[in-house]
């Protein structure tokens, strides 16, 4: 089993690997569904001990991206890739919700390029974007085709505990051509649900709210911060905690099936 923790800023990274995740996508802005991190959170990342796969998407909203916009994922793979992240995590789609295939069949040739250059693959995983799709199975096939090595997604709802039943059709129809990675709203209250699809990995951000508030107590500066927005009211922060029952609850289930 493994477990993938989203994270988007640098104490996320020492809060999932201290919980025990075992990969990293690392992103910015998950308030906003995650955008591609910053050259000095990249850097961070290639610290720890686990492997790191960056999330590279341009701008929030949808995933039907201009040519300057599909330029741009281009370049934020090359970075990934000159600093020696494991992989990326992208997506593409036309105006349809369909995959974008002529744009990430582009794309996946660029990583397979990077990763002859440096001498060691770049792992591919296909964001949430196949959860818009209409036809999920055939997005799958095309996946498989253009060569990705794994797919994000919530069987095409919001939340994956709502998608399990498309989530095990997926898994079958992949039969271990492409790994499914399981995503949205997962936690160790419902985890075992997604799990008995016959799914393996997981993802996951493990967040909770914090309070904004002045160190020593007191919400006076907070407040002001918030007045001027630079400050939400609560923050949220990956919760090593969180983590770490996600994952008791992983090791469980390799446990029982052993």
């Amino acid at each position: 089993m493994t477990l993938e923790i989203c994270v988007d800023d640098i104490a996320g990274l020492d809060a999932a690997v201290a919980g025990g995740g075992d990969r990293i996508e690392l992103c910015a802005a998950l308030a906003l569904g995650g955008l591609t991190p910053s050259p000095s959170l990249i850097a961070a990342a290639t610290t720890i001990p686990i492997p790191v796969h960056l999330l590279a998407r341009p701008r929030e909203g949808g995933f039907h991206y201009t040519a300057r916009e599909a330029a741009m994922i281009a370049a934020d793979m090359t970075a990934a890739s000159d600093s020696g992240l494991a992989g990326v995590v992208i997506g593409a789609s036309r105006k349809d919700h369909s995959l974008d295939t002529d744009l990430l069949a582009d794309l996946v040739a660029h990583a397979r390029t990077l990763g002859e250059a440096r001498g060691t693959p770049l792992s591919l995983t296909l964001h949430r974007a196949i959860d818009l799709c209409d036809d999920m199975p055939a997005a799958l096939d095309a996946a498989i085709a253009l060569g990705f090595d794994r797919i994000l997604t919530s069987g095409g709802q919001p939340k994956a505990i709502d998608g399990l039943a498309m989530l095990a059709t997926l898994h079958r129809r992949a039969a271990g051509r492409i790994v499914i990675l399981a995503g949205s709203g997962v936690d160790a209250d419902n985890v075992s649900e997604i799990l008995a699809t016959g799914i393996g990995e997981v993802h996951a951000s493990c967040g909770s709210l914090v309070v904004s508030s002045d160190e020593d107590g007191t919400s006076a500066t907070a407040a002001r911060e918030r007045q001027f927005g630079f400050a939400p009211a609560a923050r949220r922060h990956t919760d090593m905690t969180r983590v770490r029952n996600l994952k008791s609850v992983l090791c469980n289930t390799v446990g029982q099936v052993a």
